[in-house]
């Protein structure tokens, strides 16, 4: 319908202007919209018309309705949670202020009455790559005094690892020390994150509101329109493998598989640096020992998740649940359940040592086989599984260059643990199950953590040893689309030239037609002594320190461990020698790059 002064409360040129806009807005533009504009109407039927209400009353006291929301995230998943709640909470009355650690100003923390955190945990127990410098000066001696300050923790992590959730215990543990006071309680979350992160936003806004009702109506959720599907973690769009091609060549050690997969229909997109989540099945091989062992068969039903879907037990085990992962949590309920005393004494107070050597290299097959199984039914066996998560991938292409598809390169894994072969699980159904023709349920995970400089004319070094190669495909392609003028370097590596050399045709091409300026390739195993990308490095360590100080922005994908590791300490031995620095001024000088985002990692 068209507003017209004659059907509505606007004149002619409001009216003009609400038409013009209003068919341009999606549904969830109007539905936010409407949730603001609803918002904005109680508040001011509550306060003085020429000043913008940022407090309420309960009770005698004083709400502020300002909060602030600092996220620290390496791979988009602690940004997103983030952006959520600030949408939440702007849909419930709050004026929200949200941004990365890395870009918050710490001058300002002590301003702050309400502060949400939500952060990831990196590795064994790392803060991510653009939470480092406010860690450092929340943790150090600068830090202020916090005693008017309300504030809540949501932490992600994978319990997989031994220092679960680290980074958001410390900024917890930190902010109370500070005089800060819980407006609710820290909630730590697993790879299956989206049930307790919206209960700890819930908790987060009703202690806000001090128990009362919000002043704002809440904003629902936002539902897609008659035909159309919006495809995301929680509801994976199926693409069709349409490539699945052995990058390696005969006599390889190693075997990397490039897919390619249609997202035709999907309506999704990405950015050079995103990720491909993907959500594999274990193999049903293992599946089918496993269920030997169990005193349930095959065919009994479970629900797999809290809506009450059900699924035949063998079915679940192979789609729905991790097998290949013993959590400490998942021994801990297990022996809650069973009641083996050999168990319970593995989790006794001093044999923490002893459970994490148990844990290195098993699965649940190997844990049902030395302490049996648990529970009096398939359901309460089932009920502390893992959901199965999914898998993440540095995406290959350019969606510019290839639009609607999405290319990966993914490393199978296969190796020998405790007297039996074990496999990857989602790499190996990609190297030995998955063909042309079938399908994966993927989503995209955006990363802004690892993005190419706003500046085309920005020159960029990239190193990306093996499959840490795939999202600097992605960077020169669309570089090689927007003809970006801006100079590029690789540093590649694998163990020969002859059978590992990933996409080498691609690289020789882009650096004849100058796409690639520069490009350094180091083979481990081709000579007696084995020479990695870090020491290409070195040996270009002049010319390299000149292209930082022409403003060069530095990208690394790969193993975190050890490749990662040994990097970043090149690029500070680099720094040091060639700047004539001390040591401390080289790592401060890396530092203040990452700050400016010219140094970002992508690893794993």
């Amino acid at each position: 319908m068209q507003l017209q002064v004659s059907n509505s409360p606007f004149n002619q040129e409001q009216a003009e202007l609400l038409n013009s806009l209003l068919p341009s807005l999606t549904e969830t533009q109007k539905i936010w919209l409407s949730g603001y504009l609803t918002a904005s109407l109680s508040v001011s039927n509550t306060s003085s018309a020429d000043a913008p209400v940022l407090e309420a009353q309960s009770g005698g006291k004083t709400i502020s309705k300002e909060v602030t929301i600092l996220y620290g995230s390496q791979t988009g998943n602690a940004q997103g949670l983030a952006e959520n709640a600030a949408s939440k909470l702007e849909g419930n009355g709050f004026q929200v202020t949200i941004s990365s650690m890395s870009d918050f100003k710490v001058n300002n923390l002590k301003k702050i009455e309400n502060l949400l955190i939500a952060v990831s945990t990196h590795g064994e127990g790392d803060p991510p790559d653009n939470t480092l410098s406010f860690h450092e000066y929340l943790h150090g001696r600068r830090a202020p005094s916090l005693e008017g300050l309300r504030y809540s923790v949501l932490a992600l992590g994978d319990s997989s690892y031994e220092f679960f959730c680290e980074t958001g215990k410390q900024f917890d543990k930190r902010l109370e020390e500070l005089g800060g006071t819980r407006l609710f309680p820290r909630m730590d979350c697993d790879l299956d994150y989206d049930e307790p992160a919206s209960e700890w936003l819930e908790g987060v806004i009703s202690s806000l509101s001090e128990g009362q009702v919000s002043s704002a109506a809440a904003v629902p959720e936002a539902k897609a329109s008659v035909g159309e599907q919006t495809y995301s973690r929680t509801n994976p769009f199926k693409a069709e493998v349409l490539e699945n091609i052995n990058l390696n060549g005969r006599g390889s050690n190693k075997e990397t598989h490039h897919l390619e997969l249609s997202l035709e229909g999907s309506g999704l997109s990405f950015e050079p640096g995103d990720s491909l989540g993907v959500y594999p099945k274990n193999d049903s091989n293992l599946v089918d020992m496993l269920l030997t062992e169990l005193n349930w068969g095959p065919e009994e039903t479970v629900k797999v998740n809290k809506q009450g879907d059900l699924r035949q037990l063998r079915e679940s085990l192979i789609s729905d649940f991790e097998i290949t992962v013993l959590t400490k949590s998942l021994i801990e309920q297990a022996a809650q359940l069973s009641g083996n005393e050999d168990l319970k004494e593995l989790l006794e107070p001093g044999n923490e040592e002893r459970l994490k050597e148990y844990r290195e290299g098993r699965d649940l097959l190997d844990f049902v086989r030395d302490f049996g199984s648990w529970g009096e039914s398939a359901q309460e066996f089932v009920s502390i599984l893992r959901k199965m998560p999914a898998r993440l991938y540095s995406i290959a292409n350019s969606l510019s260059a290839y639009p609607d598809e999405v290319h990966l390169t993914i490393g199978a894994v296969r190796y020998e643990s405790h007297g039996r072969e074990r496999n990857g699980v989602c790499s190996i159904l990609c190297a030995d199950r998955l063909q042309p023709g079938d399908t994966l349920p993927v989503y995209i995970q955006h990363n802004q953590n690892f993005k190419q400089p706003n500046n085309p004319d920005t020159p960029i070094i990239m190193v990306g040893p093996g499959t840490g190669i795939a999202p600097f495909r992605s960077f020169i392609q669309d570089r090689e689309e927007s003809e970006a003028k801006g100079k590029t370097w690789l540093f590649f590596g694998d163990q020969h030239f002859v059978t590992d050399f990933l996409y080498q045709t691609e690289w020789q091409k882009w650096l004849k037609t100058g796409v690639l300026t520069k490009m350094d390739v180091a083979f481990s195993r081709d000579t007696d002594e084995k020479v990695y990308v870090q020491d290409r490095m070195r040996e270009q360590s002049g010319e390299l320190y000149e292209w930082l100080q022409k403003g060069a922005a530095v990208y690394i994908c790969g193993d975190e461990k050890n490749m990662a590791h040994d990097v970043h300490n090149t690029l500070i031995e680099i720094i040091e020698k060639e700047g004539n620095m001390s040591h401390a001024d080289a790592q401060a000088y890396l530092e203040d790059m990452q700050q400016n985002k010219r140094y970002q990692r992508d690893v794993y």
